[in-house]
């Protein structure tokens, strides 16, 4: 159990470090490449944009919950 969550663990850690990397910050990002960049100046958060902070919370969430199951896994004396 515990060497598939730590599979599940690492695969979400790069998914959330590569979503992370693609939001734009103040100067633009990443995600200009996919459509977020002038119109977002001016009519706000583009429909990419959106699904992209959609990904990210549920990556967080996903690595908030295995790194909560490996901490009391490994708690437990064997």
């Amino acid at each position: 159990m515990v060497p598939v969550l730590v599979v599940i663990h690492v695969l979400v850690s790069i998914i959330m470090l590569t979503l992370v990397l693609l939001h734009s910050g103040k100067g633009g990002g990443l995600s200009d490449m996919f459509g977020g960049g002038m119109g977002s100046a001016a009519q706000g958060s583009t429909v990419v944009e959106k699904n992209l902070d959609r990904m990210t919370v549920v990556a967080a969430v996903i690595f908030t919950f295995t790194t909560l199951a490996l901490g009391l896994l490994m708690s437990i004396p064997t």
